[in-house]
């Protein structure tokens, strides 16, 4: 692999765990809507890092296509609201490691969630000085890989990596070919990888010092 000019982070599993607010969004608006429904955390986390329209036909097989997406709309504008109050859970090294990180290289987010969610993230964290740019699914309902080659294209990167937690992580990695950073804390579980890190100050130290 040639050394990368530029490192794509997903952003649930990979820098925060922000599942417990996501089901809180959820329930919440189950419960003003009147659906006798209710979603856990372990449930939930094992829909992490899958495409919106894949998370709510198994989360609402009951109602057709168009009422799950208003739904789904409805959940985000309240998740809009809950993630500034109720944030998430930073992994250990991630704030100090995107700072050093972000001194030799372009940092970007590119994750699955809705439109709005990873700016929420970012100002929620403080990160927003170490981050170039940002790419959500909600954005265009797009592939991961798709919006890899976008923001490829935009900034004229040369060998970025994808770091990411999950299988669908380096598949899309593979379809967009550029190298995948497998963290191993996160949701998932994979064996292709081009290389793997159990915590972030150690992805940290290796990219910083390569």
């Amino acid at each position: 692999m040639q050394k990368p000019d530029s490192l794509i982070f997903d952003m649930d599993g990979t820098l925060w765990d922000a599942v417990d607010t996501y089901a809180h969004s959820w329930n919440v608006m189950f419960e003003e809507l009147g659906i006798d429904k209710t979603i856990n955390r372990e449930q939930l986390a094992g829909m992490v890092g899958w495409e919106g329209k894949k998370v709510i036909e198994v989360m609402m097989p009951e109602f057709e296509p168009e009422k799950r997406l208003e739904i789904y709309a409805q959940v985000n504008e309240k998740r809009k609201i809950l993630i500034p109050q109720m944030g998430g859970i930073l992994y250990d090294g991630v704030i100090e490691g995107l700072e050093a990180l972000a001194e030799k290289y372009q940092l970007f987010i590119l994750s699955n969630c809705a439109k709005g969610v990873i700016r929420q993230f970012i100002d929620w964290s403080g990160i927003d000085q170490h981050i170039t740019d940002e790419i959500a699914y909600g954005i265009n309902y797009m592939p991961k890989n798709h919006n890899i080659k976008l923001l490829v294209d935009k900034y004229d990167l040369k060998n970025p990596y994808y770091v990411g937690d999950t299988a669908g992580d380096g598949e899309q990695s593979r379809i967009a070919g550029i190298p995948y950073v497998f963290v191993s804390y996160g949701f998932g579980e994979t064996d292709d990888y081009d290389l793997k890190f159990d915590d972030f100050p150690s992805l940290t130290n290796y990219f910083v010092n390569l």
